[in-house]
């Protein structure tokens, strides 16, 4: 049941531009390449105490580096909905 629940978060949010740091539950960051389990949840905790003000602020995350900054900047933002990519 829990991969399945995975899966269906992560099918659908193949269907937005961006995942807001700011707002997005555990399982839609885990939908980030390389964010798993322990960094979805260490990012909701940095968040209960800082506010993401830029994309890049996710490196203060801890285990959130350059190269795992590299592969999801297209994909996060810090304000405003999450937008639907156009087809």
């Amino acid at each position: 049941m829990k991969k399945l629940l995975l899966f269906l978060v992560f099918s659908f949010s193949m269907l937005f531009g961006a995942v807001n740091i700011n707002t997005a539950s555990k399982e839609e960051l885990m939908t980030l390449k390389g964010i798993g389990e322990g960094k979805a949840k260490a990012i909701i905790e940095y968040r209960e105490k800082n506010k993401f003000d830029k994309p890049e602020d996710i490196k203060n995350v801890k285990g959130i580096g350059d190269k795992v900054y590299e592969g999801i900047k297209d994909d996060i933002k810090t304000s405003g909905n999450t937008e639907i990519k156009s087809k």
